[in-house]
């Protein structure tokens, strides 16, 4: 099992989808959260949140509509405000620059399995993969992402187990979808890496 500082690089190019607003505040420094809106081949486009240091967008003011390069890593942490533990999927900044570049979603990613493989079929009857990746920082925390892969990629993960390390190329893709809580129907984004490519480490 890998236990060193993993590998956790992100490369996003899209357009900026609403104001930077304040996210939180850690070691007297103030991080703002903004929405990035990145289209996909398909034509559909993942929503993301952008976490960003105030002296970052000091240097990079941003406003709804500018084209923006972001460079960083993706982070989670359990958000338990609300009823039961949700987890919660950002990309932290360390770069900001204007960009006119065609739009980008790359993620490098090492980690080591923390979950057991969960190998379905869609109700097409495609195959698919859900796996959850624990990618340690160099202080000592970990972020779990989750994965999902499709066809022959999903059946070689299906063969994965819990501690196998595994590094892996992907793209961080956001999904809506709809959750009844108390009889109430409420709309949730869930954010997770779409793998392209993976291998055992």
């Amino acid at each position: 099992m890998q236990t060193g500082w993993n590998e956790n690089r992100a490369l996003l190019c899209g357009t900026v989808a609403g104001e930077p607003a304040l996210s939180h505040e850690n070691h007297g420094v103030s991080y703002d959260v903004f929405p990035l809106s990145v289209p996909r081949l398909s034509g559909a486009e993942d929503r993301l949140n952008v976490v960003a240091a105030r002296p970052l967008l000091t240097d990079c003011p941003l406003a709804p509509g500018d084209r923006v390069e972001v460079q960083g890593e993706v982070r989670s942490f359990n958000n338990r405000t609300g009823p039961g533990s949700r987890l919660v999927i950002t990309l932290f900044a360390r770069s900001l620059s204007p960009t006119r570049a065609e739009p980008a979603n790359c993620l490098e990613l090492s980690g080591v399995l923390c979950k057991s493989p969960i190998l379905r079929r869609t109700p097409l009857g495609r195959e698919i993969c859900d796996l959850m990746l624990a990618v340690n920082r160099k202080y000592g925390r970990a972020d779990y992402l989750p994965c999902i892969a499709w066809g022959t990629l999903a059946q070689r993960c299906g063969g994965l187990h819990v501690g196998d390390g595994v590094k892996l190329e992907g793209r961080l893709q956001s999904r809506s979808y709809q959750k009844v809580v108390d009889g109430v129907t409420q709309d949730r984004t869930a954010f997770e890496v779409s793998v392209m490519h993976l291998e055992p480490l």
